[in-house]
């Protein structure tokens, strides 16, 4: 294996939009659930990767608001995927001390699906490395809109006052609360948006594009985007 690069600073947060799966079937003359079959083995790279050089947050877009407009059978299919990868997976982040964090409204997600999520999410609750966000039935908008419900009834209720809704009072009714907002945001397969991806959080977030595939990603590229990060000055609307 080759040495890796030294990295000079390391994100705190990052999160990637894994995007490419079904055009990396397509290629192949393959159904679309090959690439997402695929794909997965590229997030036990990253999960592994992101724990081994520090990353404390790494949050993968698995699953979008909109992805229910896909044929049936393929979301079918992702869900199933899901329930097989936290199951394989569970042994393996609990030996790499990585706690499992879900965000998006997963109360629409299938029950089996819901029910091996917050199984995972408990036995790994108290481990005390790396957060995996797996951001599932997410959008930035839906997200928003649902803080703003709670912040209303909260107001309504007297717990505090209009006056008192700031930026950082928001934060903490976002699905990730508590945790940093994302220094470095990674899409795949040539696309250059957020695709309703952290929409709030990702306000002064580090942007990088590949147009590699979600299933050929390598750890070499994703080191190779780490490495980048670090040359950049980040500066948050200062001189």
């Amino acid at each position: 294996m080759p040495q890796r690069p030294a990295l000079t600073v390391v994100p705190r947060h990052v999160a990637i939009i894994m995007d490419g799966n079904g055009r990396w079937a397509k290629k192949r003359g393959l159904p679309r659930v090959a690439g997402h079959r695929e794909g997965a083995k590229t997030v036990r790279m990253v999960v592994r990767t992101s724990g081994e050089v520090g990353v404390e947050v790494l949050t993968l877009y698995a699953f979008s608001t909109e992805n229910w407009r896909r044929p049936e059978e393929e979301v079918s299919y992702l869900m199933n995927l899901l329930i097989s990868y936290l199951k394989k997976e569970l042994d393996e982040l609990c030996r790499e001390n990585v706690r499992l964090r879900a965000i998006g409204d997963i109360s629409n997600l299938p029950r089996e699906v819901q029910q091996a999520l917050l199984e995972a999410i408990q036995k790994t609750d108290n481990n005390t490395g790396m957060i995996l966000n797996l951001a599932l039935n997410y959008g930035g908008k839906d997200e928003l809109v649902r803080a703003i419900k709670r912040i209303y009834r909260d107001v309504e209720s007297g717990k505090f006052p209009i006056d008192s809704v700031t930026p950082d009072l928001i934060d903490t009714y976002l699905d990730t609360a508590s945790q940093p907002d994302p220094d470095l945001i990674i899409r795949t397969s040539g696309e250059m948006r957020l695709s309703n991806f952290l929409l709030w959080q990702g306000a002064y977030s580090e942007l990088w594009f590949t147009d590699t595939l979600w299933p050929d990603f390598t750890e070499e590229e994703y080191l190779k985007a780490l490495v980048d990060y670090g040359k950049r000055g980040r500066r948050f609307g200062n001189v």
